[in-house]
């Protein structure tokens, strides 16, 4: 969430998606009344350290970071939060003054605190006495959250057993203290969301959401036979493709295999922000595919594809609309098409927080192609649009940038078939995230491990590339010298 977006809600008055709750030293008593009626409803955001009045107040400094931690740990207890849906808090000093935000998707299960469900409308929290107000509020969610169905045949022995430590591995390189990590498989997949009762018809089980993340491919297959991603590459042969992807796994293991296909046919521009190096391809892409996967309405047979044509990139998938038309980044309410889903994703970092994914797109668009537009267009289905993409401009946006800083460094003291070769070496550096092992750039340039040390040890004279490291599993990285010298040649 950018500081700029905390700063215009706390210019906003509350109402239905937005709560202030003082709080200097302790979380708020009735807090979780609101993160529940907020999960129950339509989301929101929850400002601690503002009144009632939207004055900031602050949080103590000395407190602030135990706060968050009992936020995060409160939230995914089932004495506190039933079901379980863990929450992120993040802290920002506006003015001087701490405050901590927190982002309440729309969740797809009913929840309860304190035994009690609560619901939320413009006047804040209220509780549901009545059974035919829970029963109504149980039907709509199962009415517009079909990633919650419940599969009562489903059995523990259906899921992919290998996907539980990837899942583990890359929920602990993020968070080395996640409280999922010492849970057992099954306690995981409930705490997760992914197991639930339905409390009107009395059907309890893994619901569709297990199924798409840990199934195996015959089970999601057998549960929904329409289920795919085409990937396609279209820029020679129209009419048909020049490359394809037919994924019909897990959703863990389908993004991987899209970004594969991204990173195998979409050049990536060399970009330094601040002082740190990134790769605009990953920053783009990794949003477009995680909206595709994440936020598809998966019970309609609409095809799911991901199109690579010379002039745009099309990414298409069916949804359940929270509304019509192109998508505003400035002025757009973030709305989860499937919670449980999407909150996994976040657990496992391959998607950022809730609507963040737009405004990344649209800042680095500019950046990766100098005409980049890119379009989000509302609606079933739901359709993103990079236009006016060149994949041929990026390239030669890098290799100019490179050719440049190789040509001045070595001043004609090689010839072209060397130049070419050190141009190769930096530019395998680059597309592999900034680092690369003395194997991969033999891999790259094809040559023996002796004559890949010499060109290493030219470039190392020219300082253009350096080793960080121990012998045995470093790294050639480019020097400081070469990132700014690049970093100019970009702007």
């Amino acid at each position: 969430m950018s500081i700029e977006r905390i700063k215009r809600l706390v210019t906003e008055r509350e109402g239905l998606r937005l709560e202030f709750k003082e709080a200097s030293k302790t979380l708020p008593g009735n807090l979780f009344e609101t993160i529940c009626s907020m999960l129950n409803r339509e989301g929101g955001d929850i400002l601690l350290g503002v009144n009632d009045a939207g004055s900031i107040t602050g949080v103590n400094p000395a407190q602030i970071d135990a706060m968050t931690r009992d936020l995060v740990n409160l939230s995914n207890n089932p004495q506190k939060l039933d079901p379980p849906f863990i929450l992120f808090p993040e802290k920002y000093e506006i003015k001087g003054n701490w405050i901590i935000h927190l982002q309440v998707p729309s969740s797809s299960q009913v929840h309860k605190t304190a035994q009690t469900v609560f619901d939320r409308s413009q006047d804040g929290d209220f509780r549901l006495i009545h059974p035919q107000q829970i029963a109504d509020l149980y039907n709509r969610k199962r009415n517009h959250y079909s990633e919650g169905t419940i599969y009562p045949a489903l059995r523990f022995e259906d899921f992919n057993l290998a996907l539980f430590p990837k899942v583990k591995n890359l929920i602990r390189s993020l968070n080395s203290s996640h409280p999922w990590l010492s849970l057992s498989n099954e306690k995981l997949l409930e705490i997760a969301g992914l197991w639930k009762k339905d409390y009107q018809s009395g059907q309890e089980g893994y619901t569709l959401a297990a199924a798409l993340l840990f199934g195996k491919d015959e089970v999601i297959q057998q549960i929904l036979p329409h289920y795919k991603i085409d990937a396609l590459l279209r820029i020679q042969n129209t009419d048909r493709y020049d490359d394809r992807a037919y994924i019909q796994t897990n959703l863990i293991e389908a993004y991987e295999a899209l970004m594969a296909f991204v990173v195998k046919h979409l050049p990536d521009k060399f970009y330094i922000e601040g002082v740190q190096r990134i790769s605009l391809r990953n920053k783009i892409f990794r949003e477009i595919v995680a909206n595709l996967i994440v936020h598809r309405e998966y019970l309609q047979a609409f095809p799911c594809t991901f199109v690579i044509y010379k002039d745009r990139i099309e990414a298409t998938n069916a949804n359940n609309p929270h509304g019509q038309g192109p998508i505003d980044p400035n002025n757009f309410v973030p709305f989860p098409k499937n919670p449980s889903i999407a909150k996994f994703f976040i657990q496992l970092g391959l998607v950022e927080e809730l609507g963040s994914g737009l405004l990344n797109v649209n800042r680095y668009i500019s950046q990766y192609a100098k005409d980049g537009i890119v379009q989000f267009l509302e609606g079933n289905p739901f359709v993103t649009i990079v236009r006016d993409y060149a994949s041929d401009k990026v390239v030669m946006d890098t290799n100019g940038a490179v050719n440049g800083a190789v040509n001045g460094a070595v001043n004609g003291a090689v010839n072209g078939a060397v130049k070419e070769v050190l141009v190769q070496v930096i530019n395998t550096i680059i597309s592999n995230q900034g680092e690369a092992t003395l194997h991969d750039l033999m891999g790259a340039v094809g040559k023996s491990r002796r004559m890949v040390q010499r060109y290493i040890q030219m470039l190392k004279t020219l300082n253009l590339v350096e080793f960080h490291g121990v012998a045995k599993t470093g790294k050639y990285v480019l020097t400081d010298n070469l990132k700014q010298q690049l970093k100019n040649k970009q702007s």
